[in-house]
């Protein structure tokens, strides 16, 4: 049966081989299962409730890759994304949760319009790579600012904005060996070396006594607090635009860049012949719509994957194992709530440092190229909002490309992105919830805590 539904004979695999490239991506991306109820209970959301919401995102959207598009590929509430639910749109924009959840909704079924339609192609076709560059790695920088804050090297100073947290303080300490443990056993090329470094430092702080124990194995906790808690309405009344925009374009770079880039690694895109992305874009859209009916942001393919495309993963057996694990997951609910800040605050620091890769492919001699990239990655942390970044950058692209009387190499996609974000910032009228956002974002002056 598994040979007739994956081909895979075709692919010259085999069952074992599937079922320990299952296992590999799994271990390099279940860092989720911690990180994420972290991120999103800062919202005011159950954290156990969505640590199940997490756990069945990720079943549910590997599930749907490795039987539809037959990708071994695993799916998870994305990096970044998260960050911006939580630290954008509910601390900084005054949004609740329930209508961040309505935008994520929406904004997964305008990702499926787009996939069907084709939009979507003509949109990554339309964007500067220079600017997909920069948005990956100013999410990084995001991601990074976050972690040290979470982890109290980086602090609030009235003088300077920020400074240097106590670094003899037991938080930030047990944080930077959690980095350094990440980071080597990455670089030996230790398999599932975030989860490693996120247990070895949770596992550290109950013996020391600063965190307390609360089990390993129970049942799953109930998913009722976020199940089916999207606020649609709210959403569509709030003034949310500018927030549905900056998930579209996140998810449509994001994963379809990562989708294209492991099938590659995996040779399942090979020109001229026939390719499964169809159903992988598929796939990846009904799990956003499906994760925020959970209680979780946008869920995404992960680049994680290609560890187990390394490892000899060629069909959706890999993606279904890695759905299984995942399910199993659910089983582990205690252990995930001993897991202090500090101790997720390295996996968000380390994959930050692997974001900024992304750097190197902007042609940085091209100043029209490479300003608005620079704006781009540097707004997103210092505005403390990924939807500032794009923003600054698009604007700013269409704008030099003008004044160097470049105006008709900008793609019509571009034009279009950066028109709807000069609409946002306009000084028009709009309603109370868009302004309470607006004047939010525009007087804070420090981190949202």
């Amino acid at each position: 049966m598994l040979e007739n539904f994956f081909r895979l004979t075709e692919h010259k695999t085999s069952v074992r081989t599937e079922v320990i490239a299952g296992v590999t991506t799994f271990l390099t991306m279940s860092y989720i299962i911690f990180v994420n109820p972290d991120i999103l209970s800062t919202t005011g959301m159950d954290r156990n409730a969505v640590f199940v919401a997490t756990c069945l995102a990720a079943a549910i959207g590997s599930l749907v890759m490795g039987l539809v598009a037959n990708w071994p590929i695993g799916m998870a509430p994305g990096m970044g994304l998260n960050a911006f639910f939580a630290f954008t749109v509910v601390a900084a924009m005054g949004f609740t949760w329930q209508q961040a959840l309505g935008a994520v909704f929406i904004s997964g079924v305008i990702f499926f319009l787009l996939t069907i339609t084709g939009v979507r192609s003509w949109l990554i076709a339309g964007i500067p790579h220079s600017l997909r560059a920069a948005i990956a790695a100013g999410i990084g920088l995001f991601l990074g600012i976050i972690a040290l804050k979470n982890s109290g090297i980086v602090v609030d100073n009235p003088a300077t904005l920020i400074g240097l947290g106590d670094l003899r303080q037991p938080g930030p300490l047990l944080a930077i060996l959690g980095f350094f443990i990440i980071a080597g056993l990455d670089a030996l090329k230790v398999r599932g070396a975030i989860l490693i470094g996120i247990l070895a430092v949770t596992v550290l702080s109950i013996l020391i006594g600063l965190t307390p124990f609360q089990g390993v194995v129970s049942a799953p906790p109930s998913l009722a607090p976020t199940f089916l808690q999207l606020d649609l309405v709210g959403a569509i009344g709030a003034g949310i635009f500018q927030v549905v925009l900056v998930f579209v374009l996140v998810e449509v770079f994001d994963a379809t860049g990562t989708l294209i880039g492991v099938a590659k690694r995996a040779g399942l895109i090979e020109e001229g012949k026939p390719n499964n992305l169809g159903r992988a874009l598929f796939a990846d859209s009904t799990a956003i719509a499906a994760g925020s009916l959970l209680g979780t942001s946008s869920t995404t393919a992960y680049v994680e994957s290609a560890s187990g495309v390394q490892a000899g993963g060629r069909t959706g057996l890999t993606a279904i194992v890695v759905a299984v694990l995942f399910l199993a997951s659910l089983f582990i609910s205690p252990l995930a709530a001993s897991v202090p800040p500090y101790a997720t605050a390295p996996a968000l620091l380390y994959v930050a440092g692997l974001m900024l890769h992304e750097l190197v492919d902007i042609d940085w001699a091209d100043v029209t190229e490479s300003t608005p990239a620079a704006l781009t990655a540097l707004a997103m942390p210092f505005t403390y909002s990924i939807a500032n970044g794009l923003a600054f950058g698009f604007i700013s692209y269409v704008v030099l490309k003008t004044v160097t009387g470049k105006p008709f190499s900008v793609h019509a996609a571009t034009w279009l992105v950066a028109v709807l974000f000069v609409i946002r910032f306009a000084p028009f009228p709009r309603s109370t919830g868009e302004r309470k956002g607006v004047e939010l974002v525009a007087g804070a002056s420090s981190p949202p805590g």
